[in-house]
């Protein structure tokens, strides 16, 4: 007897997610909700008008599997980069102490007029970083092979 393949049979591949809008970018933050990621791992090419950050992301999407087969959670290194940025602002980030390191709590995005908005990233800890755009357009590309999470924990955030 044959039987039909399943999701669970499915090989894993890496996230590549693009965001076009707001409901987009909703999918997009859900994935991203507690990254971390070092102030020396933010680069803002004012030239080619792009924002990127190299994020060490919580797999969300596996965490339910790793929770049933009692094995550690894991994460993988993303890109999440952000196009058509004209400018950039930061609240609680000390560029120049590179060792701390900043967890993301939730993306969005205000519209604006004609296409424009700003795509906000909030930060534990009252960090913040606004981006104003011109139009919205977010990638997320996980770049590395999953990897155990250094403390084998899911993300928690108590009431």
């Amino acid at each position: 007897m044959t039987q039909d393949a399943t999701f669970e049979d499915g090989r894993e591949t890496p996230l590549r997610l693009k965001a076009l809008d707001a409901e987009d970018l909703a999918v997009i933050a859900a994935f991203t909700q507690d990254a971390v990621f070092t102030a020396s791992e933010m680069k803002w090419d004012r030239k080619a008008r792009r924002f990127a950050i190299l994020l060490n992301r919580f797999r969300w999407e596996d965490a339910p599997k790793a929770q049933a087969r009692k094995r550690s959670y894991e994460r993988v290194q993303a890109v999440l980069a952000v196009e058509d940025v004209v400018k950039v602002q930061t609240q609680g980030v000390d560029r120049a102490d590179t060792d701390m390191v900043y967890s993301l709590l939730s993306l969005s995005f205000q519209a604006g007029e004609d296409g424009t908005g700003r795509v906000e990233l909030t930060l534990a800890g009252n960090g913040a970083i606004a981006l104003e755009v011109e139009a919205l357009e977010v990638v997320l590309r996980d770049v590395t092979r999953p990897y155990v999470a250094p403390s084998k924990k899911a993300p928690s955030h108590p009431a």
